[in-house]
């Protein structure tokens, strides 16, 4: 069993695809599993208020058809945010996936959904450290049972949840701990989830991308204030143009 401090709450999405910016999501399970090992679940199916492309239909089963009486994101948001309230997070590619786009649905909707004060435990990235394989080859090789349903996101989340106790039992190098936990499965020192924005060796947010890689953020927004303004009526997530201008503020501020 997990040693907990707080809740973990394991999740799973099904969306309509797989750009954090426009998907949306179709599906989310989460199981939280209480200090103390106690768990409880819930899922739920999401009209998305968008078309589901078939290509992502045939992936996880789910059609227009499905979700077209579900409850928008806009209606389940708080409902979801106080099932979440005080729970740190994990998943199965959730940094570089999951967390983001259900990040970004709340502040479409106009509801803040605080990370920073979580810790994340990616169980794909402790996969990947130690096997190298997909979540259906992590759950026959950690748990030897075949993955029934897979991307539905119900069985994908109790997989993921077997697969990381199963971890903690294979490795004795990993401390069963969700702040071991979470700093070992971060792979990059992102500050945004989309790694537009990171951190270099001095702790400076830096851009990641295009002719100002590697450059301060906050000296690139003085010697070049458009540069915030493209950003924000570009094509990026909602979540990287706020932190962008989280650290526009502070430069402000000082």
């Amino acid at each position: 069993m997990i040693k907990l401090n707080k809740a973990l709450a394991v999740f799973d999405l099904e969306t309509t695809g797989v750009k954090v910016a426009t998907d949306k999501i179709v599906e989310i399970s989460v199981v939280k599993v209480l200090p103390g090992g106690d768990k409880e679940s819930i899922t739920r199916r999401i009209n998305p208020g968008i078309p589901i492309p078939a290509d992502a239909s045939v992936v996880h089963g789910i059609y227009d058809a499905d979700v077209k009486d579900k409850p928008l994101f806009a209606d389940f948001a708080h409902e979801l945010k106080n099932y979440l309230a005080d729970c740190d997070l994990a998943g199965y590619n959730c940094l570089n996936f999951d967390v983001p786009l259900l990040v970004e649905e709340f502040l479409r909707v106009g509801v803040d959904f605080d990370v920073k004060s979580r810790r994340i435990v990616d169980v794909q990235n402790i996969f990947h450290k130690m096997e190298q394989r997909t979540l259906s080859a992590a759950y026959k090789f950690y748990c030897q049972k075949d993955l029934e349903n897979a991307h539905s996101a119900e069985a994908d989340t109790l997989a993921t949840y077997e697969v990381l106790e199963a971890q903690l039992e294979r490795y004795p190098e990993l401390q069963n701990d969700v702040k071991f936990l979470h700093d070992f499965s971060i792979r990059n020192r992102n500050v945004d989830f989309a790694g537009h924005i990171i951190f270099n060796e001095k702790n400076e947010e830096v851009i990641n991308f295009g002719k100002h890689k590697g450059k301060v953020v906050t000296a690139i927004l003085s010697a070049e204030p458009s540069y915030y303004n493209w950003m924000m009526t570009a094509d990026f997530p909602q979540y990287t143009k706020k932190v962008l201008t989280e650290i526009r503020l502070r430069s402000f501020n000082k």
